[in-house]
């Protein structure tokens, strides 16, 4: 093992699994990753994607924008 290194044993998750999982159109998963706003990397020439960065890339997503926006009132 690297040290320095975590391992994350999960498998990475394909272009098609990653819009499965954020209901998104296959397009979309690419078009985030080329311009590095989905956390990817890639793998002989294709993206691969972690379960933990997309969930911590959500929780981000979640975070910058307003409660009103995501159907969530101010009480």
């Amino acid at each position: 093992m690297l040290e320095g290194f975590e391992v994350d044993d999960s498998p990475a998750m394909t272009v098609r699994e990653v819009a499965g999982y954020l209901n998104v159109d296959e397009k979309t998963v690419y078009r985030l990753a080329k311009r590095g706003e989905l956390p990817g990397f890639k793998v002989a020439g294709t993206w691969r994607f972690r379960k933990g960065d997309l969930g911590g890339w959500i929780d981000c997503q979640l975070a910058a924008t307003p409660a009103a926006a995501r159907g969530k009132s101010k009480r």
